[in-house]
């Protein structure tokens, strides 16, 4: 991002701006991107560009969706050296993400997403998981670790729960708060998600499996016999193979994909 580029568009505070200024960050990202020239990469919030250009002199057909209307002239200007580049106006969380799916050329996805947005946001995309080749997200610190969160964490709940089911998340580097301007409250960090083309541990119902997770997390202090009391009778739930004495956070991926199997066969 050039410096100046931040006097003519103000960062703002609805959309969760806070774009990325250090060169250093900046070229660690690209590094672990590794962007080449034929892939399939979109863009979710280019805001100033400062990934964009660099990605679109390894990649000059790289698309972007960006929500602020005002950004779009200002990138539009910037990256005229660019004819393939694309910018496509919409909110990231409606956008179906298929119609920039080409045969033979998966998805590969990048982002710095919106606190505010970034969950919801990761399950829309997780919805497109056979197209997708992989994400590449800047996400505050606290959500990264739950992602990659493992059973008996404290960071561990539904959003790690159900992200890995579809995808491996691998955590690559922290972000000093320091690197944006403005400069946010919290620190950051960048995290790969590389969706699973089927789950290894399929569920038989997936509505079933997310309420499941979803129901057990909103009381994780209770136990697994508190949650499933109210999906299961009595002679069902002795029926369980597994402990029900324990709280969620202390069951794995696997677990709950089973435990909702039996749920399912149960019922």
């Amino acid at each position: 991002m050039n410096r100046d580029d931040s006097h003519q568009h103000k960062a703002r505070k609805r959309f969760g701006q806070n774009f990325l200024v250090d060169h250093h960050v900046i070229n660690k990202i690209i590094a672990a991107i590794a962007p080449k020239p034929e892939q399939n990469i979109i863009e979710i919030g280019p805001g100033h560009g400062a990934i964009t250009e660099p990605i679109l002199a390894k990649c000059p057909s790289l698309k972007a969706v960006e929500l602020d209307r005002d950004l779009i002239p200002l990138l539009t200007e910037k990256l005229a050296g660019y004819p393939d580049f694309q910018i496509h106006q919409g909110d990231a969380l409606k956008i179906d993400f298929s119609q920039f799916y080409q045969a033979g050329r998966a998805m590969r996805i990048i982002g710095n997403l919106p606190y505010n947005i970034s969950t919801p946001l990761i399950f829309h995309l997780l919805g497109f998981s056979p197209q997708i080749e992989d994400m590449h997200f800047m996400l505050q610190k606290e959500v990264v670790d739950r992602l990659a969160a493992s059973p008996g964490d404290k960071n561990y709940g539904r959003l790690s729960v159900m992200v890995q089911y579809y995808s491996s998340v691998q955590p690559l580097f922290s972000v000093p708060s320091t690197a944006f301007r403005p400069v946010p409250k919290v620190e950051s960090a960048i995290v790969r998600l590389l969706p699973y083309s089927q789950p290894p541990h399929p569920a038989n119902d997936l509505e079933l499996l997310t309420r499941l997770v979803s129901a057990s997390f909103q009381q994780r202090r209770k136990t697994m016999r508190n949650t499933l009391k109210y999906m299961l009778d009595a002679t069902q739930l002795e029926q369980l193979d597994i402990d029900i004495s324990l709280r969620p956070q202390n069951l794995s991926v696997v677990d709950f994909v089973h435990l909702s199997n039996q749920i399912g066969a149960l019922q």
